[in-house]
């Protein structure tokens, strides 16, 4: 897992609080939890990929 990645997670973070306060001060917390919940997404799809390589990497390591 390079540092790159977490920079990248740390940015999808900070910006989605960022949009996140700015939608529930302005009274559209639905928009809000739908921003919140588009970032996680992004995020998990993120990791699936790094995940899906590790195990790649164990299947040649052990040649299974």
């Amino acid at each position: 897992m390079d540092v790159d990645m977490i920079f990248k997670i740390a940015a999808v973070g900070i910006i989605v609080a960022i949009l996140n306060q700015l939608l529930v001060r302005s009274g559209r917390e639905e928009q809000a939890m739908l921003t919140t919940l588009a970032g996680l997404i992004v995020v998990l799809t993120m990791i699936v990929t790094q995940i899906s390589s590790l195990f790649s990497t164990i299947k040649t390591l052990f040649g299974l």
